[in-house]
């Protein structure tokens, strides 16, 4: 018969990876300085990194959990026509963490306050691969150098123009560039269509 201290063990001891699954895995990246990204409740990302930094330097894992990040983009949008700029989470409900995989550190972050679960296959946590990590970083640098805009309006859709020499003209969007956050409107000049090239801060649905 099982007792009552051998029950608290086994439910403190629930989901957590033996060495023997970590290695079989291969890739878990025990030993290794590598990325993982952990799942978190919806909108408690930042609470999620403000408790594991607290927990890391409260439990002396500075050596083996080392970098805790929300990826984060800048975008730019217009509201009653006024621009501003805010914050958007990149992988909503996703956290990255910067570690080396042992019981000690997937019992601090897996215990955080609002973690769920490490991402893996079944209790295995599987290390993000190098280029996607830094395909991420990368691109989080980018965006805070030069915010992103938000759009909101598609292809066929009617919108204003409200910068620039055809501020008020009113046209319809014929293409989108994502890459260069530029916007095809064709607009009414001289009686006839004309394709105008602008940014998509120079526009907005009506």
């Amino acid at each position: 018969m099982a007792t009552k201290q051998s029950k608290e063990d086994e439910q403190d001891n629930a989901g957590i990876p033996s060495d023997a699954a970590m290695q079989k895995a291969g890739e878990a990246g025990i030993g290794e300085r590598v990325w993982f990204a952990i799942h978190t409740y919806s909108g408690y990302e930042n609470k999620v990194k403000s408790h594991l930094e607290a927990r890391i330097a409260s439990m002396n894992m500075r050596d083996r959990i080392f970098r805790v990040v929300v990826p984060m983009e800048e975008e730019v949008e217009i509201k009653q026509g006024q621009r501003r700029t805010v914050q958007r989470k990149v992988f909503p409900g996703y956290v990255l963490v910067e570690m080396i995989m042992t019981d000690e550190s997937w019992y601090v972050v897996r215990n955080t306050p609002g973690v769920t679960s490490f991402v893996g296959s079944g209790t295995r946590p599987i290390p993000l691969q190098e280029h996607e990590i830094k395909s991420i970083l990368k691109q989080v640098s980018k965006e805070t150098d030069k915010p992103k805009a938000k759009i909101s309006f598609s292809k066929g859709q009617s919108v204003r123009v409200i910068d620039g020499p055809f501020t008020e003209f009113i046209g319809t969007v014929s293409d989108i560039n994502m890459d260069r956050n530029k916007v095809t409107v064709l607009v009414s000049f001289f009686g006839r269509e004309t394709p105008v090239i602008l940014d998509f801060l120079q526009v907005e649905k009506i």
